[in-house]
C-alpha cells in the first residue's frame, strides 16, 4: 500500500475518476501505446529478461494461482480471480506439474492407508 500511495502522489492526477498508470499524455495506456508509454523493452532489458511481453506477467500470475491448490481455490474461483468467462480460459493457466503429480499420489496413498490401515507401499 504504501508504494501505490506514493506513486498516486507522484503520478496521479488528482479526483477519484484519476488513473492509476496513464499515457505520455495522461490518457489510458493501451495495447499500441504501452511499450513506448513505460519504455518497456529497456525495462525487461534491464532486469535481465528481454523478450518478456506484459502477458507473460498474466500467464504466471494466474498459473501461479491455478497450481496453489493449498488455498482451495475452485475454477469458478480461479476465473473471477483471472477474469475469465469460460473454463476452457482458465484452463489454459492450469499446467500439470511433476509436483502435483506427486501430491496426488500422495494423498491416493494416504487414503488407502487410512482405508487399509497400513501403508500401499508395503504390499507392493
Amino acid at each position: 500500500m504504501p508504494a501505490l500511495v506514493t506513486h498516486l502522489g507522484k503520478y496521479a492526477a488528482e479526483g477519484p475518476h484519476a488513473l492509476v498508470f496513464a499515457g505520455l499524455n495522461g490518457q489510458p495506456l493501451r495495447r499500441s501505446n504501452f511499450n513506448k508509454s513505460v519504455d518497456w523493452h529497456a525495462a525487461v532489458d534491464a532486469v535481465g529478461v528481454p523478450g518478456l511481453h506484459l502477458h507473460d506477467l498474466r500467464h504466471t500470475g494466474n498459473m501461479l494461482a491455478a497450481a496453489t491448490a493449498a488455498t482451495g481455490a475452485s475454477l469458478k474461483d480461479l476465473m473471477t480471480r483471472m477474469g475469465q468467462d469460460s473454463p476452457a480460459a482458465a484452463l489454459i493457466y492450469q499446467h500439470a506439474s511433476a509436483e502435483a503429480d506427486a501430491a496426488i499420489a500422495d494423498a491416493i496413498n494416504a487414503r488407502l492407508t487410512l482405508h487399509f490401515g497400513s501403508s500401499t507401499e508395503d504390499s507392493a
